[in-house]
């Protein structure tokens, strides 16, 4: 019970009682406490509608409010009125009210004052608030809000100011330079916002003697870092460029002549290339992170010098060479260690002692095989451990599985670990922990697992047995269960109810029997079922229904048999992808399923289902819209995490799962991963479907495949068949459809599988160069088709049969005409010139008739010329 102020405490100065879970009504004792400097109530969630209550708090020096809800409380602005003596103001999540008019500051603090207004979603209205303290202002915290432009000018009067944080933002354009005029300012924190511009920090002006910690990462920065402007610096303690497009020589642009103070330097995620600096003069560097480079050559001796160093990551890149102890002989303090994903061989002497205890060991692809790395028994205390793609082919020690209890994330997945798993339910783990013992060479039952398992992924080993074991992890914690590619047998225990959190549920690829647990519904949580290639059988248990973020679900080539349930298409709206191929189902396809608006992928064939294919599929509109390269389909998921007291989540480790899928295409099975999202398949082949195709199914424009065969269909090929512009592979073959091969399919410019093949259509095949360079087993069994590709001839090709073809008469014509065109050019012209020539009488009577013939016109147009000139003058 907490004391009455009522008359009491009056002489009371500090007061905190940050998240002590008290009512709020102890708001309206606090008015008596005039004497009180210090109020902290931050972490209460108390719903504060109006500041009344503060006005008898005049000494009040600081005050914290984070984290209660003051969404009501418009008079917010009003608090440097209502505490003249105010130094140290918090309002962060506070959901604070936008500021509607500027508050009149006629009463505000004279000192020099600490404001943090962070997580408010606040926009440049609070502009309004700061314009006439500005020279006051020491510290200011409008992180993660909504602001967003250039900075404001008005900031270049804060000459008092010491520690700026705007990081989270919507901030653009190059780093204005008064900046830099701020010549007191220590901290700068500008990441997380849409900066651009080249990286010589120019703005930075005469910081280069005040600042100590700079942070501009997750920006838009690009160009060479400048060296000779960083090095000036010389106060600069903390440096984070990480995430932007910064590109060059990393070794010129830090090759620093004089010793630095820098403790943080960290430039992951950019476009840097070339070889590591020397590290020498950079002797209290703690934290070095430039993974997700393009660096390369060998990791220098020079950074083992450096013997403060905590955390180095040097991920992502093309280093080479070989490590060995002596790089870490001087490492004593190191705690994170990342080498992954380099070109790298660690090679540590089996007897070799680290000088360190790490918390965190990346070293997936390094390497480290073929033995399991020994010196890792000298490790105590490490929370993750990624020893993956390591070829390591070795049994695992039995000393190693004395696992810390601070772990939270275990990878050894993708090397050829070979043995037994040992018991592993008695180990205790203060938070929940991921294990991916994944494509190993693992083998015998499964052991017992921890309790507190939130992740597991056990596929691709030589696993065998029941899976009953794992029934023993407690509820509400895994959220991803990977089992696939073992030889795990017997029916599958019906313990699904103890795991609401599951994420991916993947069973494929082993001997399960029986019938799919009653309790399945239960996964209240769950995205993705993957139980193909096993040999579950009966109904699907109506429970799924209840499975509303399903969005994957491969039930394929089991032993599954009744009707297609209607509730799939009424209650699993949200799937992606659905397969029920090679199974025992019967019936008719329900037109719910055409409630599936979001379907990409819908395989139901090799069943035994009749009745005619539904109208209404033009309705699974995602056929309708185009994917693309990044339109994959995953999920995220909590792989590890560590909870308070309270059971808030403190910490986690988060997984990310791709999705993949065997998908039949142009007439054989491929796995799709990461471009699974960009297909669109409807697959009903191999079942006993009656009726013609709907003409409706070629308005989902996007689709790529469609199989329809081995079916009953009659009718004609829908002459929309050509609006499927998308269409990469169709077949239709062994069904009983009729009539000609519509014209528009010479408009499916993709089309390159394609399969007819015994129906009884007849006709030409249409010209085209898709159609004629189809294989000619795509038409046979069609007695009644003709022309290229087959050999069959149509009947009007056939009519000319005996006549020359139209180039040959066309070439004997030409050869005649030719021939006669020469003779008659010979008679012509020496039947009349011959005589002329010889004969001289004959030669001048022709001449004299040719200048005759001259003359006449000239004559004529002369005496019609005179006439006309007469008449016009009388």
């Amino acid at each position: 019970m907490f004391p009455n102020f009522n008359g009491s405490l009056s002489k009371l100065r500090y007061l905190n009682l940050n998240s002590a879970g008290l009512s709020s009504t102890i708001l309206n004792q606090l008015g008596n406490l005039s004497e009180l400097q210090f109020l902290d109530l931050s972490g209460n969630d108390y719903n504060i509608s109006n500041l009344d209550w503060l006005h008898g708090l005049s000494s009040l020096r600081r005050l914290d409010l984070t984290w209660n809800n003051l969404a009501d409380a418009k008079d917010w602005p009003q608090l440097l009125n209502m505490l003249p003596y105010l130094e140290d103001l918090k309002l962060s999540g506070c959901k604070l009210p936008r500021i509607l008019s500027p508050p009149s500051l006629t009463n505000s603090t004279s000192s020099p004052i600490s404001i943090d207004l962070s997580r408010n979603n606040l926009t440049s209205s609070v502009y309004t608030l700061l314009f006439n303290i500005t020279s006051k202002i020491v510290d200011l915290d409008l992180s993660d809000n909504l602001l967003g432009g250039s900075i404001p000018e008005f900031f270049e009067n804060m000459i008092s100011l010491k520690h700026l944080y705007l990081w989270r933002n919507n901030f653009e354009g190059e780093i204005p330079k008064f900046l830099g005029k701020t010549c007191t300012v220590e901290t700068l924190d500008l990441s997380y916002n849409n900066f651009s511009g080249s990286m010589i920090p120019g703005f930075l002006g005469c910081l280069e003697n005040s600042l100590q910690f700079l942070d501009l990462s997750r920006n838009n920065f690009h160009g060479p870092l400048m060296s000779p402007y960083i090095a000036r610096f010389s106060s600069l303690r903390e440096l984070y460029l990480s995430d932007n497009r910064l590109n060059g020589s990393l070794s010129k642009s830090f090759n620093f002549k004089q010793p630095s103070n820098l403790a943080v330097l960290q430039l992951s995620g950019n476009q840097l290339t070339g070889t590591l600096p020397d590290f020498t003069t950079l002797s209290s560097l703690k934290d070095l992170r430039i993974g997700g480079n393009q660096l390369n050559g060998t990791i220098p001796e020079s950074l083992g010098c450096l013997s403060e160093l905590e955390y180095m990551d040097v991920s992502w890149n093309s280093f080479e060479g070989v490590i060995s102890e002596t790089l870490f002989k001087n490492l004593s303090k190191l705690k994170f260690l990342d080498l992954s994903y380099n070109h790298l061989v660690v090679n540590f002497s089996s007897v070799w002692v680290p000088p360190f205890q790490l918390q965190y060991i990346y070293l997936s692809s390094c390497k480290l095989g073929p033995h399991f790395p020994i010196w890792l028994q000298t490790q105590k205390g490490f929370e993750q451990l990624d020893i993956s793609c390591d070829e390591i082919s070795d049994t695992i020690p039995n000393w190693f599985w004395v696992l810390p209890p601070h772990l939270t994330h275990l990878n050894l997945s993708h090397n050829s670990f070979n043995g037994m798993l040992p018991q592993l339910s008695s180990t205790k783990f203060l938070s929940n922990v991921g294990i991916d013992l994944s494509s190993n060479l693992l083998e015998g039952p499964l052991p017992l697992f921890l309790s507190n398992v939130s992740s597991l992924n056990l596929s691709k080993n030589k696993f065998s047995g029941s899976v009953s074991p794992l029934c023993k992890i407690k509820a509400e914690v895994l959220s991803f269960l990977d089992l696939s590619s073992n030889s795990l047998s017997g029916v599958f225990p019906d313990c699904f109810v103890h795991w609401e959190a599951l994420v991916v549920l993947n069973l494929a690829n082993n001997n399960f029997s029986g019938g799919i647990p009653r309790t399945s519904g239960s996964l209240s949580s769950i995205e993705s079922i993957n139980l193909s290639n096993n040999k579950f059988s009966g109904d699907l248990p109506s429970s799924l229904k209840n499975c509303s973020q399903l969005k994957y679900l491969d039930l394929s080539n089991n032993k599954l048999s009744g009707n297609i349930p209607a509730w799939i298409g009424e209650n699993l709206s949200s799937l992606i992808y659905l397969s029920l191929q090679g199974n025992e189902f019967k019936g008719k396809i329900p037109v719910n399923l055409c409630q599936l608006a979001n379907i990409r992928i819908l395989d139901l064939s090799q069943n035994t289902i009749s009745g005619t294919i539904p109208l209404c599929l033009n309705n699974l509109t995602a056929m309708s819209r185009k994917g693309d390269s990044n339109d994959i389909v995953e999920y995220d998921y909590l792989s590890s995490w560590q909870e308070g007291s309270n059971g808030d989540l403190l910490s986690g480790f988060r997984g990310n799962y791709v999705e993949n899928a065997w998908v039949e295409w142009k007439g054989k099975h491929y796995e799709y991963e990461r471009y699974l999202g960009l297909l669109r398949i409807i697959n009903l082949a191999g079942n006993k479907l009656v009726g013609k195709i709907p003409d409706e199914i070629t308005s989902l424009s996007e689709l790529v495949q469609l199989n329809l065969s081995g079916n009953n269909l009659v009718g004609f090929i829908p002459e929309t068949i050509g609006h499927l512009k998308q269409l990469e592979s169709l077949d239709l073959s062994k069904n009983q459809l009729s009539g000609q091969i519509p014209a528009s399919m010479v408009d499916l410019n993709f089309l390159n599988y394609l399969n007819l093949s015994y129906n009884n259509l007849s006709g030409r095949i249409p010209s085209s160069t898709q159609m004629q360079t189809m294989e000619v087993s795509a038409f046979v069994g069609n007695q009644a088709l003709c022309g290229p590709p087959v050999t069959q001839q149509c009947p009007e090709d056939e009519a000319t049969q005996g006549q020359p073809p139209n180039g040959e008469i066309e070439d004997e014509f030409n050869k005649w005409f030719y021939a006669g065109m020469g003779v008659g050019f010979f008679i012509g012209f020496w039947g009349g010139f011959a005589p002329l020539l010889l004969k001289r009488s004959w030669r001048h009577a022709y001449f004299r008739f040719l200048d005759n013939l001259k003359d006449s016109p000239y004559v004529t147009i002369t005496l019609w010329g005179s006439r006309l000139q007469r008449r016009l003058k009388s």
